[in-house]
């Protein structure tokens, strides 16, 4: 079932270099409506939890290690087709291969710290939002 709604992170290299600002005003200017927001910092258990599905890939310490050092900001998106078009509008993981004018290729330093994050799908942007937002907490 595709749904009109997707879930980002502005990640800590992001927030901490100054970007949330413009980083949003690139995702309202590219038609998406926030339906959540909020600024807040990751502990270890959640990050280990949110990022479970890498536990057994060797970047999995570092990962956790990056997302858990500085707040991050946690959103959901609403457009239609919102999944496709927002992975479109953040761009390769690795900047260096990024499309002119996307999210990463403007924001991202390299492939470990790269930004922003993006749902893959619209089961695990479900399943990301819920992570992070309470039903009360999205509108």
């Amino acid at each position: 079932m595709t749904t009109n709604r997707t879930f980002t992170m502005l990640k800590p290299d992001a927030v901490e270099k100054g970007h949330i600002g413009a980083i949003l005003e690139k995702i309202n200017a590219s038609g998406f409506r926030i339906v959540a927001l909020k600024l807040t910092q990751m502990t270890k258990q959640d990050a280990e939890s949110f990022y479970a599905i890498h536990n057994e890939r060797p970047f999995f310490g570092e990962l956790v290690e990056y997302m858990t050092r500085g707040p991050i900001v946690a959103a959901i998106l609403e457009k239609e087709n919102a999944v496709e078009d927002f992975r479109t509008l953040i761009g390769a993981t690795n900047p260096a291969d990024a499309a002119e004018g996307t999210i990463r290729k403007l924001y991202a330093a390299s492939i470990g710290e790269n930004a922003v994050h993006g749902s893959d799908s619209d089961e695990n942007a479900a399943i990301e939002s819920a992570f992070h937002f309470s039903g009360r907490e999205q509108f």
